[in-house]
Formats: structure tokens, C-alpha cells, sequence
């Protein structure tokens, strides 16, 4: 297991204040935002504490502040419902008082169905894409230190793109992305877990797809980019220590925001999880950043 996997799955271990009430650790830096996955893979944990023996199902998130790196995160859980099949939780992430994402979950007792999915998109296996660290190489000696480095870090999530673009001299190509995905090392057997560790990968590169069919990308200068509301679906169990295919579409974008669909899907073509998210792309007056 990676120091950055030990790490991810730490800061899921929450400090429990009391009832319906826990504290979430940051460890970015000072100065910089705290990743908004961090949060609501943070807030679905809390909610989880509080509905034993279900799995969630689905959740909808609103990235309200940005949460400051130097304090802690307190969650506060709403027990809206509890059905005989259903439990719906409402989560407040707040610092100082003042709420930073708001995120309602619903959890689904186990029970069969009928089943159907969409194909899986047919692709390279990860083992004939390239790391991100394979990737970002020929451009981290023309980037600062403190970007290069942050690009090359180790990550709890390892990420190989199917088709990746080239970061200072991108050009269009088209709405849609892959990567194969899989957390640094094997995890514990907890599902909810492994649904919040999903939570927190799923957040890492739709607002790429945003801006992949205009030829940018998160190091450009004249696109100030950010999520704004986030879903998922939990369609099947899965193990974030497997590889997972995240495929990711952008259907439009419009008036400064641009929306994603994705999916997971695990190396047999099996559909486990869907998500969907709102993020502002909006432009500015600004060179593109070398």
C-alpha cells in the first residue's frame, strides 16, 4: 500500500464528537483548496456510521465554499428516514460554522432485481496505458518546481489515461475521455470503504472532460475551472483496489458551466457506478500558464 493510500484511508477514519456528529482531518497545505473529493468522500463516510448493514446507493453533492487546508472539517449527519429498505441521510461539511458542501445519501438494503447496463467502451487494458507520472514526464522540465511537483506526486489513486492530451501544446479532441483506475495498494474489505474511496477518485478529472473539446486543460491560464454539484450512483458492490475503467462524456456546456456524465466499469465490462457533475469553466483574461 502506498504512504498516499495509507494516508487517503486515514483521513476516511473520522473523529466521532457525538452523536451524528464527526470531524474530518485535511492535509493540503496551506494556501490551497482541499480537493473537493476529499470532502464528500468524507461526508459519505459519516453518513455510512450512521446506517449499518446498507450500502449506499446513491448521493448528491453541492460544493458550496471552498474548505480551508488549515482547519479540520466537522460533519453533521440528519437521519431524514429510515425505511425498511431505504435510509436517507442529509450531511453539512462546515468550517467555523459556515457550510462548505452539502450532501444528501441514500442507502438500499441488499435485494435482487432485474439487470440490464450499456456496453463497456472498448479500449487498451491499463497495462498498455501509461502511468501519470510516464505522462506528465515530458512536461515537468518545462513547468516550475512547484507545479511539476505536484504533478509527478504520489497519489492514493493510481490513474493511466487511455488517450491523454498534451498538457502545453493541447488541441481539441472531442467530448469524450478514459482512465483506468485502482487505489495504491489492497484495502480493507469494508464496502463503504471502498464507496467513499470511489467518491473521492470520481471527482478527479470530469472537469477535464469539460475542457478537453476546446483544446485546454487544468494548466490553463485563460479557464478558471471548479465543481460545482456533484453526483453518483452505486449500482454493484466493487474493490477500489481493482481496476476500474472511469469512461467520461461531456454532453454540453454553456454560460460558464459544462456538465459530465461517467462510468465505472470493472476489466470484465461490468457496470458498478455512474456519476454525473456541474463545474464552472469560466474564462478569463489570462496567458496560458509555462
Amino acid at each position: 500500500m502506498t504512504d498516499a493510500l495509507t494516508n487517503l484511508l486515514s483521513l476516511l477514519d473520522l473523529e466521532e464528537l457525538g452523536t451524528d456528529l464527526y470531524r474530518g482531518r485535511t492535509t493540503s497545505e496551506p494556501g490551497s483548496r482541499v480537493y473537493g473529493g476529499h470532502v464528500a468522500a468524507q461526508a459519505l463516510m459519516a453518513a455510512g456510521r450512521t446506517v449499518p448493514g446498507r450500502s449506499a446507493h446513491s448521493l448528491h453533492a453541492y460544493f458550496l465554499r471552498p474548505a480551508n487546508p488549515a482547519l479540520s472539517i466537522d460533519y453533521t449527519v440528519d437521519r431524514i428516514r429510515d425505511g425498511k429498505s431505504f435510509a436517507t441521510r442529509l450531511i453539512v461539511a462546515s468550517q467555523r460554522g459556515e457550510a462548505i458542501l452539502n450532501l444528501s445519501a441514500s442507502f438500499h438494503a441488499a435485494e435482487p432485481g432485474l439487470v440490464h447496463q450499456v456496453a463497456m467502451p472498448k479500449t487498451p487494458p491499463p497495462e498498455q496505458c501509461p502511468s501519470v507520472q510516464e505522462w506528465m514526464k515530458p512536461f515537468v522540465e518545462q513547468l516550475p518546481p512547484d507545479i511539476s511537483s505536484h504533478l509527478i506526486r504520489e497519489r492514493p489513486i493510481e490513474l493511466r489515461p487511455v488517450d491523454p492530451m498534451d498538457l502545453l501544446a493541447p488541441k481539441p479532441l472531442g467530448r469524450e475521455q478514459s482512465y483506468w483506475i485502482r487505489a495504491g495498494g489492497p484495502m480493507p474489505d469494508d464496502p463503504l470503504v471502498h464507496e467513499c474511496v470511489a467518491v473521492y477518485a470520481s471527482d478527479s478529472t470530469l472537469i477535464d472532460a469539460l475542457l478537453r473539446p476546446h483544446g485546454k486543460t487544468f494548466l490553463s491560464r485563460d479557464i478558471v475551472a471548479a465543481s460545482l454539484d456533484h453526483a453518483m450512483w452505486l449500482q454493484r458492490p466493487f474493490r477500489m483496489d481493482e481496476w476500474i475503467l472511469f469512461y467520461q462524456a461531456s454532453p454540453a456546456a454553456f454560460g460558464a458551466r459544462g456538465l459530465a456524465f461517467g462510468h465505472f466499469f470493472t476489466r470484465d465490462g461490468v457496470l458498478v457506478a455512474s456519476v454525473a457533475q456541474e463545474g464552472l469553466i469560466r474564462p478569463v483574461d489570462a496567458p496560458f500558464r509555462t
